[in-house]
């Protein structure tokens, strides 16, 4: 088996030497995140970019096994934030100069849904003078959808296909037409075909996960040739289907320090994408997204949602953050980015370096 310093000093990665990188402990793991930290340097400087997150609605179509607002969840107060809401928290973004906002929310695709977004889109790049960067987290839609959007001013989205194991990702999805792993493939497919930078990612530390299948997760970041990811580690909610394996889980710990290695790896494997710092890291250690912005991620997103919403938009426990206002969530952020060394890209997209280069 290669020793870490032969595996640090390639350019290209076979997915056993992503397994040894994802079981790096001790000095392995301090040579792991002094390389990837110089990697992130190197290509995508020491900025960190900015995406004022509005999570808009919890109402959702689906019924993931993990997921705090799945449809059958009947312990949630459903919501939907007013266009008035929503464009507060986005100018609120535009004034201080975050550049971006994403607009988030459980997957829907109804044809009011589908004029609603539409509508914010168009109603947010005018409160902006068109200076408001747009991405969306709004789950599988068809072509047409994703090309009126883009039309409309969105021009990144995000949509994680949470394992890239069929086996695994039907271990936590229903499987059903709802909940199609090849409809989620082709959506991936249709936004890169569409003209989006396109984000997809993962979950670490799942029931039933192996390194192996996060070693497969990042190869599949690689032929999917992706723009940016958003990856954290799984954190159980009460009321839901997968709840009952919680035994069997690593501890929390555990998971947050595989997914820093997933997070420093993937920075190797794809040097040029934006990666993001999780929340959920921040639910398992406090200077949780910190940590991952000093290793390898260079995107972080502050919660503009209004506050009376945000306990309601609980997809896993403990989730932090949710008693700040805007004003202290971004205080908060330029704080522990100074921390992790960084500087923040005001009045920039931040886009993704890796899209320019592949749309050539």
């Amino acid at each position: 088996m290669k020793k870490i310093q032969e595996i640090l000093a390639q350019d290209s990665f076979s997915k056993e030497d992503l397994i040894g990188l994802l079981n790096a402990e001790g000095e392995d793991r301090t040579l792991l995140f002094k390389e990837s930290q110089t990697r992130k340097e190197k290509e995508v400087g020491k900025k960190v970019f900015f995406r004022g997150l509005v999570e808009f609605s919890n109402i959702c179509s689906k019924d993931c096994l993990y997921c705090g607002i799945r449809k059958s969840n009947q312990y949630v107060f459903r919501y939907e934030a007013t266009d008035e809401e929503i464009l507060d928290a986005c100018l609120f973004a535009w004034k201080n100069r975050f550049a971006s906002v994403v607009l988030q929310s459980g997957e829907l695709s109804s044809p009011a849904f589908v004029d609603r977004v539409d509508g914010l889109l168009k109603k947010i790049k005018q409160l902006s003078n068109n200076e408001l960067g747009i991405t969306l987290s709004c789950g599988e839609q068809s072509r047409e959808t994703y090309l009126r959007w883009k039309e409309s001013g969105a021009h990144r989205y995000l949509l994680r296909i949470e394992s890239s194991n069929q086996d695994l990702y039907y271990k936590i999805h229903p499987k059903n037409e709802r909940h199609s792993f090849d409809r989620r493939l082709e959506a991936l497919r249709l936004l890169r075909e569409t003209g989006y930078q396109v984000g997809t990612g993962v979950m670490v530390g799942l029931p039933f996960q192996t390194m192996e299948d996060l070693a497969n997760d990042l190869l599949f970041f690689k032929e999917m040739d992706i723009d940016m990811c958003g990856m954290g580690p799984y954190i159980e909610h009460e009321h839901t289907p997968l709840f009952e394996h919680k035994d069997g889980l690593k501890t929390r710990q555990y998971r947050f320090d595989l997914t820093l290695r997933m997070i420093a790896t993937l920075r190797l494997l794809m040097p040029d994408i934006n990666i993001a710092a999780a929340t959920a890291l921040q639910a398992i250690d406090p200077a949780g997204r910190e940590k991952a912005l000093a290793i390898g991620a260079n995107v972080i997103m502050p919660n503009l949602t209004p506050c009376d919403y945000r306990k309601e938009y609980k997809l896993y426990d403990d989730k932090p953050c949710m008693d700040e206002d805007a004003e202290l969530c971004k205080n908060c952020m330029e704080a522990r980015i100074e921390i992790a060394g960084s500087e923040i890209g005001y009045d920039e997209w931040g886009d993704s370096k890796h899209f320019f280069k592949r749309s050539k």
